[in-house]
């Protein structure tokens, strides 16, 4: 990670072309270093992050007063640093009969400045936790005594995560973890508090920033779906093809315990929803061996989207693997224990991250912990399903294949699809918002929302709303598109938002989605569709999106009379 030093030089870099970002940073003490920790970390990841810093201890002011600075800066996101050590200080104030209720009035003052700005902009909040700091009054007997600080402390940050859970546009940065990670005496400098009133030193503002850079990348569609896995001696100890299945290390004997923890963690990112593909040089039914017969996998070939095992170079195989899968390479993680292999994806591969593994697999776990690789903002059933939801799309691929020389339309025919086309409601929101923030690719304005944006649309007057699923003999690809159509006038409507899984594409999906919104349009009495593509560094695919389903150019938009549409050729039916 770059130290401040890099951070400051990163600011003097050309950003013009990054995407600009507006976030508001709220303190109780000195943020000077902070604002410019956070933008030369933006630097780092492709952002162009214009911060207004509100004047020292003024978090209560700018939100309470609906003229303030804050408001006028109309920022995106808004992220509130209350830190640990002022708040040992309103402790310190409290009669002793008060401190009992310490952290719930704290976190009920927190919700009410939140539920307030919430009631006054659509931005999003990252709330800042708060860092141990004990002031030894109870020594280790503290856990039993309800007003001491250490235990009001921790109350504190559980109420804060408890209400984000209950907060659609409200996050949590992990600054607690950070100092849990780093130490106390790294990420607190008591001598250079004194002078300066900075409560995170220089050491510590390179983790500060990059937690906060990271969830507004995951804001912005920018994290890790994919990761890729070497074999041997990545997830096991050993060459499968040289010791066989018995002599392979894993388990809970020796070394093969860093093995079988390193594989709970790829199990518990891929029950997340993270894919999870394998990339070997080997004998594919030799690899596959041990996911299918050794009792101390805790992997299986279920557990895998993709699995490329054979004796071409990885880097045409993850290329194979990105074609499957359809997503960037600047979603995707390698992991390799061969120096050799890594610089020869990373030469080789624009964008894939490939981490530097320590030579000791022991080692693993806590360097990628502290990497941070599968930042995410959401979670939902869908997630559980996307493995399986991979592997049958596998399938599709293999069958149509077989259709090639044929005809593709009879491929299409073969699938049997159907579609449950309804307008948004409670099942289908958390998943059209986890959409919003993954899809790049297919994304033709790339709005990102939240659960809460997407809640506030469904019920306004001002919007029609359309989800679509996507069903065929081989399985169902869950919600796949969405649609927010925004009542222009009385004749017009403005597509708000289209975006789509790329796991359907040239499945005739583009064709239904339009005659199911021409025919909304003409039941609502609409005669015109406006459409918008905003370019972006990953949505070049659908640029000529409109044009291509037969929307004229008007005025840098693109327009559909209704009166003349023709219904396109499709093979979906609706589920009825």
């Amino acid at each position: 990670m770059s130290d401040f030093s890099a951070l400051k030089k990163n600011l003097k870099k050309e950003t013009a072309e990054y995407k600009r970002i507006k976030v508001a940073l709220l303190g109780d003490s000195a943020t000077q270093f902070i604002v410019q920790a956070i933008k030369g970390m933006g630097v780092e990841y492709s952002l162009n992050i214009e911060i207004f810093e509100a004047e020292f201890n003024q978090i209560d002011q700018q939100i309470l007063d609906p003229h303030s600075e804050l408001y006028k800066f109309n920022a995106e996101i808004v992220i509130i640093f209350e830190s640990t050590h002022k708040l040992l200080q309103k402790y310190n104030k409290k009669a002793q009969s008060d401190r009992k209720m310490f952290a719930e009035t704290s976190i009920s003052h927190s919700k009410q400045l939140i539920l307030t700005m919430q009631s006054k902009t659509n931005a999003k909040v990252i709330f800042c936790n708060y860092t141990e700091e004990d002031d030894r009054v109870f020594g280790q007997y503290a856990s039993k005594v309800e007003e001491s600080f250490i235990y009001q402390l921790r109350k504190l940050n559980y109420l804060l995560e408890e209400m984000a859970a209950k907060t659609n546009n409200l996050f949590v940065c992990d600054l607690s973890t950070i100092q849990n990670t780093i130490g106390r005496e790294r990420f607190w400098a008591p001598s250079i508090y004194a002078n300066t009133e900075m409560v995170v030193s220089v050491d510590a503002l390179p983790y500060f920033a990059q937690s906060v850079v990271q969830i507004i990348c995951a804001f912005q569609g920018i994290f890790n779906k994919c990761v890729i896995l070497d074999l041997d001696n990545t997830i096991w100890g050993g060459v499968i093809g040289d010791d066989g299945i018995e002599n392979i290390q894993i388990g809970q004997l020796g070394i093969g315990k860093a093995f079988t923890e390193f594989q709970y963690w790829i199990k518990k990112l891929q029950q997340r929803g993270v894919i999870v593909a394998v990339c070997s040089k080997n004998t594919e039914s030799v690899a596959k061996e041990p996911f299918e017969n050794h009792p101390d996998m805790v992997l299986r070939l279920s557990d895998i989207a993709v699995f490329v095992a054979n004796w071409e170079n990885k880097v045409n195989n993850i290329r194979k693997i990105q074609k499957i899968l359809n997503i960037g390479f600047d979603s995707m993680v390698f992991l390799d224990d061969d120096p050799f292999e890594r610089n020869m994806v990373r030469e080789n591969i624009q964008g894939i991250t490939v981490p530097e593994l320590p030579e000791d697999p022991a080692l693993y776990l806590d360097y990628l912990y502290s990497l941070n690789l599968f930042e995410t903002i959401s979670y939902s059933g869908e997630d559980l399903k996307r493995t399986q939801q991979y592997q049958k799309e596998i399938e599709r691929t293999i069958a149509q294949e077989t259709f090639t020389n044929t005809n593709e339309h009879d491929f299409l025919k073969s699938l049997s699809m159907v579609s449950d086309t309804k307008p948004f409601d409670s099942f289908s929101i958390p998943r059209i918002a986890q959409l919003s923030q993954r899809s790049n690719q297919f994304n033709l304005r790339t709005v990102r929302y939240t659960e809460e944006d997407v809640k506030r649309i469904a019920a306004s007057n001002d919007y029609l709303t359309v989800s679509f699923t996507l069903e065929d003999k081989y399985g169902n690809n869950g919600l796949i598109c969405a649609i927010i159509l925004k009542k222009e006038n009385y004749k017009t409507l403005f597509i708000d938002t289209w975006f789509m899984s790329c796991r359907v594409l040239k499945r005739g999906m583009e064709n239904y989605v339009l005659n199911t919104i021409v025919s909304l349009a003409k039941e609502n009495g609409y005669k015109t569709i406006i459409g918008e593509y905003i370019p972006t560094a990953k949505n070049n695919m659908v640029r000529d999106h409109y044009k291509n389903l037969g929307f004229e150019p008007f005025d840098g938009l693109w327009e559909l009379e209704v009166g003349q549409y023709t219904e396109k050729e499709n093979f979906i039916t609706k589920k009825m």
